[in-house]
């Protein structure tokens, strides 16, 4: 699994927030999707061997919500019990 950061444009009403993380975790591979409302970010944590960065960073800017940046870590670790 990687995490990524995508920069957008301010975020002008709350209705997005729905939009943005239920179109991203529709998408295959995506686990997580967060909108930062406030930071104007979206965290993501995706499976890198399905998804990308760019691909997501696509679905973003085709709902109407331009990517100024990304940022991805490297590969997490997720613990399972």
């Amino acid at each position: 699994m990687k995490k990524a950061v995508l920069t957008m444009e301010p975020f002008t009403c709350p209705s997005c927030i729905k939009k943005i993380e239920g179109t991203l975790l529709k998408v295959d591979g995506v686990k997580h999707a967060k909108v930062l409302f406030n930071a104007g970010k979206v965290r993501i944590e995706f499976d890198s061997a399905v998804a990308n960065v760019d691909a997501l960073a696509d679905v973003a800017t085709r709902l109407g919500y331009p990517v100024l940046s990304t940022k991805t870590s490297k590969d997490v670790v997720t613990e399972t019990a």
